[in-house]
């Protein structure tokens, strides 16, 4: 039981990055908690945690260490809540993997998961690159696109549509598109794929252009890798944009965005959620995949 809380009082200062923090979460001194690691690292002889006077980061041998052990706990963890009687609201640390834009989906709902499970904390990593779940340490992620790692187990959360739009100064300078032709000679704001450099395409009438013709078609007057930088590239008058209905909302709702060909517009893009499988699914996961899945997205773009 000793060597057991010895690898708590780790796994907390190798995530929190701090003896304090950990100490705060386990309830216990900060001095007892290295004193914790210390025996842990005479025991296998090797330093797991290097120290600085400000903060505390993982060692090689500490990073291998961290994996197994993190699982070790997150398997005792979810084994005592799934057995325990007397608990009756999931709790612990969730971390959610999940692009930068998916704030702006997922935040709106987690006011009523904190209130409905209060006892669980949320650790949200907002990031474009595609990370390995188990590697990164995370419980789950949030992706768009086509599901091709066989090792997670996914839910689908629902549907969005892509439009195209730019701000009413724009269109009122350069005119209105009537047909996807007329895009030829617009300023195009492209988003170019963090991971792959890849342009995005813009998907017309469901139709799939290779990358030449694409780029033909919809020459870039501006190319970014942050969706976020391309609606604000839009809003300021720089062109006609391609993104995510979620995205550009608000800036419609207020007059700051206009969408143009819209019927042109048919290719939905899809998200879902993926976790480890062949793993014990934590009450604290359960609740929160079921939660998401019922609130996110309308019905209406299912």
């Amino acid at each position: 039981m000793d060597n057991l809380n010895h690898i708590a009082a780790f796994v907390q200062a190798a995530e929190r990055r701090s003896f304090v923090a950990a100490a705060r979460a386990l309830g216990i001194s900060a001095s007892a908690v290295g004193k914790s690691v210390a025996k842990l690292e005479a025991q296998l002889g090797t330093q797991l945690l290097v120290r600085t006077t400000r903060r505390v980061s993982l060692s090689h041998e500490g990073e291998l260490m961290y994996t197994h052990w993190r699982r070790i706990l997150d398997d005792l963890q979810d084994a005592q809540a799934l057995l325990s009687s007397t608990q009756s609201s999931p709790r612990g640390l969730l971390r959610i993997g999940l692009p930068t834009i998916g704030y702006r989906f997922l935040l709106p709902v987690i006011p009523a998961f904190r209130a409905r499970y209060p006892d669980i904390e949320l650790d949200l990593d907002f990031n474009d690159r595609l990370v390995d779940v188990v590697e990164a340490r995370l419980d789950a992620v949030i992706r768009s696109g086509v599901l091709a790692d066989s090792s997670l187990s996914a839910r689908r959360l629902g549907l969005f549509r892509f439009v195209l739009c730019a701000s009413p100064a724009y269109l009122a300078q350069r005119g209105r598109p009537q047909r996807p032709e007329d895009l030829a000679a617009h300023d195009c704001l492209r988003f170019r794929f963090p991971t792959s450099g890849k342009l995005q395409p813009w998907q017309m009438g469901g139709d799939s252009a290779d990358a030449a013709q694409d780029a033909a078609a919809h020459p870039p007057a501006l190319t970014c890798n942050n969706m976020e930088a391309l609606r604000g590239a839009a809003i300021g008058g720089l062109g006609i944009a391609y993104m995510p209905d979620f995205l550009a909302r608000d800036a419609l709702a207020d007059g700051s965005l206009q969408t143009v060909l819209d019927d042109c517009l048919t290719y939905a893009g899809q998200f879902s959620i993926l976790w480890p499988s062949g793993r014990l699914m934590s009450p604290r996961l359960r609740v929160f995949v079921d939660f998401v899945a019922e609130r996110l997205f309308q019905p209406s773009l299912r």
